[in-house]
C-alpha cells in the first residue's frame, strides 16, 4: 500500500471541511494536484498545499493508498467522509465527523475524536486508541439512521447517545460511556466493556446490547426476561451471570440488554421475578 503524509503547517483556528480528504479523492492524482484541492476554512476558500506539507506516494487505485495526517486536526470535520477503501491514518487527535457515511476501508485514530465519529457509516472499520465524544455511530437530529453496517472500536471511553438510531454494524468501547446508549436503535450490537451512566437502550426497538460494568438502573419500561450463562456481541463470546432485558415496551421493543451480574448487585431483585 502506498501512503500519502499530510503534515499540518500551523494549527488551525478555523472549522475546517476535510471531506474531500480521503482515498478515494486522492488516489490517481499528482502531488501538485492534491495540493491545489480546495479547502473551506472558516467562509474562506485555502489551497490544500496552503494548509499541508503533503509527500509520499500515490496509488493507482484508492483501495491501495493510505493516508497519514500528522498534526492537530481537531478543528477539521468529515475527514474520510463517504470513503469507499483504502486507509486513513490519524498521528495524533482527530476532529468531529470522522468516516462520517463511509462504506469500506479503515481508519485509525492514534489519539482522540470528537464526537460523531462513524455517524451513519455503512461498512469499513473505524479504531481510536483513545477516547471518544458523543453520538458515536449516530445520526444527525431529526434524520433518524445511523451505523448500519462495520466496526467502531474505541479502546477508551466515550459520551452519550452512543450508537444513537443504529440499524446494523458493531460499536466496541472498551472504557465507560455516558447516558443513552443504543437510544432508538433498531439493530446491530454494542458492546461496553466498562461503565455506564445509565439510561441503556431508550426506546429501542432490536439489536444488543451487552454491558461487562456497571449502570446505576435499568428503566422501567424494560422487563426482565432470564438470567443467562454468557453473553455474546459481535465475534466476542463472554462467561457468566447475565440478567436479560427486553424493550423498550413504550416503543413495542425486543431490544435486549445483556447486564453483568457480578458488577450490578444493586439489580439482584429482578431474580424474585423468576420464583
Amino acid at each position: 500500500m502506498k501512503e500519502i503524509v499530510l503534515k499540518l503547517k500551523a494549527d488551525v483556528r478555523f472549522p475546517v471541511d476535510g471531506s474531500s480528504i480521503f482515498p478515494d479523492i486522492l488516489a490517481g492524482r499528482t502531488l501538485r494536484e492534491i495540493k491545489s484541492l480546495s479547502l473551506i476554512v472558516g467562509n474562506k476558500k485555502r489551497r490544500l498545499g496552503d494548509i499541508f506539507k503533503v509527500s509520499g506516494k500515490i496509488a493507482d487505485a484508492p483501495s491501495d493508498q493510505a493516508i497519514q495526517i500528522e498534526g492537530d486536526v481537531r478543528s477539521f470535520r468529515e475527514l474520510g467522509k463517504g470513503m469507499t477503501s483504502g486507509l486513513i491514518r490519524f498521528k495524533g487527535d482527530a476532529g468531529f465527523n470522522v468516516g462520517e457515511e463511509m462504506t469500506g476501508g479503515k481508519i485509525i485514530v492514534n489519539g482522540d475524536a470528537e464526537s460523531w465519529l462513524g455517524s451513519s457509516m455503512k461498512g469499513g472499520l473505524i479504531e481510536v486508541h483513545g477516547n471518544a465524544g458523543n453520538q458515536v455511530g449516530a445520526s444527525y437530529r431529526g434524520r433518524g439512521k445511523g451505523i448500519s453496517g462495520g466496526k467502531i472500536v474505541i479502546h477508551g471511553s466515550a459520551g452519550y447517545e452512543l450508537g444513537s438510531w443504529m440499524e446494523g454494524g458493531f460499536i466496541h468501547v472498551m472504557g465507560d460511556i455516558g447516558q443513552f446508549a443504543g437510544v432508538h436503535m433498531r439493530g446491530g450490537e454494542i458492546l461496553i466493556e466498562g461503565n455506564s451512566e445509565g439510561r441503556l437502550g431508550a426506546d429501542m426497538t432490536g439489536g444488543r446490547v451487552v454491558l461487562l460494568g456497571r449502570t446505576p438502573n435499568i428503566l422501567p419500561s424494560f422487563t426482565f426476561e432470564d438470567i443467562r450463562k454468557r453473553a455474546r456481541a459481535g465475534d466476542k463470546r463472554f462467561e457468566g451471570k447475565f440478567y436479560l432485558f427486553r424493550g423498550d415496551l413504550n416503543e413495542g421493543g425486543s431490544g435486549r440488554l445483556y447486564v453483568s451480574a457480578e458488577e450490578n448487585t444493586h439489580l439482584k431483585f429482578y431474580e424474585e421475578l423468576l420464583e
